[in-house]
């Protein structure tokens, strides 16, 4: 037996039953704490409406609020577990289980209205109207609160579930990198299982999992699965398995209690982009196409000029403030104009506050090759070229607050890719150059995902997803998670 096997064995003696009991830990404290904010705003409601008197009668009858408060609290908590909001591949990552309690609470209050019209049954609308939207976010806030708590457990390697990958070495090596790299997901890799290859392998050499066969028939891998101790299996693009074995294995799978998951070879594309059509028994996958013109384009300027316009007047005493330092630090203008390349490959004027000595530019011959950044970015953790006031204005990235003035001008947005300098668009490869298709962004994914600290491969991956997959709402979630990695200055230098 090879090292890798024996070490998968033994692993899964220590992990196997921690693996199998998070989803029952978390399944209840789910429904205990679904349960309490429930319980939080039915009262909550009633004593708003009614006070602490008992009796209010419900259509002139002698049944109390007290019942129907009581029914509804029952109601309300069998519907969320109703509509699968507990379930455990919904937790952790994605809006999945956001959109699972809200769904199930709208179509709760929904049904209670059509009863309330069907029977003439006169509900007070402050009772409702209290419940629904303080229950709605009490839900939504536990939910996430839960969610950061299980991520700190998955970032430990806790309460994950074990994974056995099955398809081509490239897919199955790609597959592991992206889920490692994204632990809040929640699967672990700990095989691989490669149809059809030639030869005996041990380990998967980009991945460096354990290999643990190469047959194709079924019951080859529900013994690797059984190796393994994995509680799901992902099939990957390259697997070569005839359509039958599949089907056969989601039987045993199901049988078993065992996930199944398949990934397809399609790589950075959100969810409202991708449908799924029965045809024949056959899930087909449509992928649309971005949206990158027309009506969403317009909202979006919108929303950058009376965001940018409405924080520029907020922040000016700010900005204010932040020039008078500048001014008093260092010799030289207050604000540092640079050539960045825009949409569709056009260049304009960035405007920053300057944070650099004023002859910042000449110097950086010099320091070329100190570079400490990703191989196409400039970028040193002690530039001696960083100024006391700017070394602050860099870590809480103050510096960057005139690019507002850019945003209310139209030549960048709130939100989207890094302008690139001029010299990098020079060195873009074919595919990189989408990123000019949007505005370059104020902030965007490369923000919040690391800043100076991401690699070149990762930056430019994030700034792909965007332009493929832009929408408002996201653009909004960006903007909050930027306030949270301002703050943190992580990867700010």
């Amino acid at each position: 037996m090879s090292l890798g096997r024996v070490r998968l064995r033994r692993g899964r003696l220590n992990k196997l039953g921690a693996n199998d009991n998070w989803r029952v830990r978390t399944s209840h404290l789910l429904r205990a704490v679904d349960a309490f904010v429930i319980v939080w705003a039915v009262v909550g409601a009633y004593i708003t409406r009614f006070g602490l008197d008992p009796n209010f009668p419900l259509a002139g009858g002698e049944a109390a609020y007290g019942i129907f408060s009581l029914a509804l609290i029952v109601a309300w908590w069998l519907m969320l577990g109703a509509w699968s909001s507990r379930q455990s591949r919904v937790l952790g990552a994605g809006p999945e289980e956001y959109k699972r309690v809200a769904a199930a609470s709208l179509w709760l209050f929904g049904l209670v209205a059509i009863f309330s019209y069907v029977f003439r049954v006169d509900t007070a609308r402050g009772f409702v109207g209290f419940a629904l939207p303080v229950g709605i976010v009490g839900l939504l806030l536990a939910r996430w609160l839960l969610r950061q708590h299980l991520n700190v457990n998955r970032l430990k390697g806790h309460s994950m579930s074990r994974l056995l990958i099955i398809g081509g070495a490239s897919a199955v090596a790609h597959l592991a990198r992206s889920l490692q790299r994204s632990k809040e997901a929640g699967y672990s890799p700990v095989a691989a299982y490669i149809p059809g290859v030639q030869g005996c392998i041990d380990l998967e050499p980009e991945s460096g999992l354990p290999v643990l066969g190469n047959a194709s028939d079924t019951a080859s891998i529900l013994e690797a699965i059984k190796q393994s101790g994995a509680d799901a299996v992902a099939v990957s693009a390259g697997v070569q398995l005839h359509p039958q074995t599949l089907r056969h294995l989601g039987w045993e799978l199901a049988s078993r209690n065992i996930g199944l998951i398949m990934a397809p070879a399609l790589t950075d594309i959100a969810g409202p982009r991708i449908h799924t059509q029965q045809v024949s028994g056959l899930p087909l996958i449509h992928v649309t196409t971005p949206s990158l013109e027309g009506g969403q384009r317009v909202a979006k300027r919108l929303f950058d000029i009376s965001a940018s316009a409405l924080l520029i007047v907020l922040l000016s005493p700010l900005m204010f403030i932040v020039s008078i330092l500048i001014r008093f630090d260092s010799s030289g203008p207050i604000l540092f104009r640079q050539t960045r390349v825009g949409i569709e490959g056009k260049n304009f004027y960035m405007l920053k506050f300057r944070s650099m000595v004023a002859d910042a530019e000449q110097r950086l011959s010099e320091l070329v090759e100190l570079n400490e950044g990703n191989g196409v970015l400039f970028k040193m953790k002690r530039d001696p070229r960083i100024t006391r006031v700017g070394q602050y204005l860099r870590r809480f990235s103050l510096d960057e607050l005139p690019q507002l003035f850019n945003v209310l001008e139209g030549t960048m947005s709130l939100v989207g890719p890094r302008p690139p300098l001029p010299r990098e668009v020079e060195s873009y490869e074919s595919d990189v150059r989408r990123r000019l298709l949007v505005k370059p962004g104020l902030t965007g994914l490369w923000q919040v995902s690391g800043r100076s600290n991401l690699s070149w491969q990762d930056s430019v991956r994030l700034d792909l997803y965007y332009v493929e997959n832009w929408s408002l709402l996201g653009d909004l979630v960006i903007i909050l998670r930027t306030i949270r990695a301002v703050f943190g200055s992580a990867g700010a230098y």
